[in-house]
């Protein structure tokens, strides 16, 4: 365009006007400075472009790093994030391929079936020499994951586009930081549920060698006192027999919940499920703790046309009689217990309610764990902290849900649904 426009200035306007001739030495002068300007306008003008279109690009790489990093922090498992990270490298830079090897595992994670030249010796060979190998004729490149100066495995991509050999070590330091991250995510997890799993032993030991031991220290007492040769009146004697057959069977009922919680957990409870009445069941289960419910006003809603549930009734019977049961022993004497049924989308609602303390939010979270009581009743009540999660895992082998809502000093509604039909 320079030598266009400087023949065309020559023609049109340096004498002989309509010709390529220059009649005067001093426009040879003019029209030798208007070239050179003409030039280096052009090559500042060009320059400029070929800027402004760099900074696009990298502009537009930093974007996709972005982007690409935002990626990488959907997953906290390594194993997961491994199989991932390929995919995520072709979809946001549009590469062909990708592999990934880690020096820890033996398996090599790609984006796809297809090798596409991205041999696993080539990964093997980047991993012990630690430099970068981009090879253009064949669009492939091989990319050391580092961690500072330790070399963690190799990245390789096929059919890349144009990136920057430092855009490709940004891909590869993003990853190995990725994969550092989960890593250390994944040990801090498995060192937390070790610490929650000691944890948890020790308040098993705790509060099963305390529930043992409240029952055979009376029936240590009583027994040691029979044996005494003073003679004891009929009374002190009935008294102290009553004694031990109750102690007796409240030892028996710890060993059976932690035996039936064993079982739950192992699924190894065989159940028969058939079609039965959820008010019946519920008759049951308030005959069955007919002793205990004298002090307790019993309101029972159930309409008469409910449809039958299939489930299994000696288990679900076990469920109420463990919900109605807490409700008693959690409530001040007189105060009324209400159980309520009803069906509605599909469902079998049934809830029982009491005037106790109530539950505070954060440890209606927890009363359903394994051996948990709550702070305020441990010495109070006597329990194991097995009952409600008995209860949840029979719910849950039903296909049902087990849950409660409370107020403080405004009593508990624990409440579980069964499919209909």
């Amino acid at each position: 365009m320079s030598a266009i426009a400087t023949l065309a200035w020559n023609y049109f306007f340096l004498p002989p006007v309509g010709t390529f001739n220059v009649a005067d030495p001093q426009n040879w002068i003019a029209l030798f400075a208007f070239s050179v300007t003409a030039v280096t306008a052009s090559e500042l003008s060009g320059r400029a472009r070929r800027a402004a279109q760099t900074a696009i690009e990298r502009r537009q790489e930093l974007e996709r790093l972005y982007a690409f990093s935002q990626q990488l922090l959907s997953s906290d498992q390594p194993a997961e994030l491994l199989n991932l990270i390929p995919r995520y490298i072709t979809e946001t830079f549009g590469i062909r391929s990708a592999a990934i090897m880690v020096s820890n595992r033996s398996d090599v994670y790609r984006s796809g079936p297809d090798i596409d030249g991205l041999e696993t010796h080539n990964l093997q060979l980047i991993c012990l020499r630690g430099e970068p190998r981009v090879d253009p004729e064949h669009e492939r490149a091989f990319i050391p994951l580092r961690m500072g100066m330790r070399v963690m495995g190799c990245l390789g991509v096929a059919g890349m586009p144009l990136l920057s050999l430092q855009t490709l070590e940004a891909i590869g330091g993003l990853v190995a930081v990725s994969i550092e991250r989960a890593s250390g995510v994944e040990k801090l997890s498995r060192a937390e549920a070790a610490r929650e799993s000691e944890q948890l032993h020790s308040v098993l030991l705790d509060s099963v060698t305390h529930e043992f031991r409240s029952p055979l220290t009376a029936i240590k007492a009583s027994v040691t006192t029979l044996l005494d040769r003073r003679s004891h009146p009929p009374e002190e004697t009935q008294e102290l027999l009553t004694v031990i057959n109750e102690e007796s069977d409240r030892l028996n009922r710890l060993i059976g919940e932690a035996a039936e919680m064993s079982q739950l957990d192992a699924n190894k409870v065989e159940f028969h499920f058939e079609q039965a009445s959820i008010a019946t069941v519920v008759q049951e289960a308030v005959g069955a703790l007919k002793q205990l419910l004298m002090q307790h006003p019993v309101d029972i809603r159930i309409p008469d046309d409910l449809p039958s549930v299939r489930m299994d009734p000696a288990y679900i019977k076990e469920v109420l009689v463990h919900l109605i049961e807490n409700a008693a022993k959690y409530s001040s004497a007189g105060a009324p217990i209400r159980i309520t049924a009803e069906a509605k989308e599909g469902k079998m609602n049934v809830s029982v309610a009491d005037r106790g303390p109530g539950i505070d939010d954060f440890e209606q979270s927890l009363v359903f764990e394994k051996f948990y009581r709550g702070r305020n009743q441990r010495v109070q009540v006597h329990g194991t902290g097995m009952g409600l999660a008995i209860c949840k895992a029979i719910v849950e082998a039903h296909g049902g849900k087990l849950g409660v809502t409370s107020q403080l000093g405004h009593g508990s509604v624990f409440y579980f649904s069964l499919p209909v039909g």
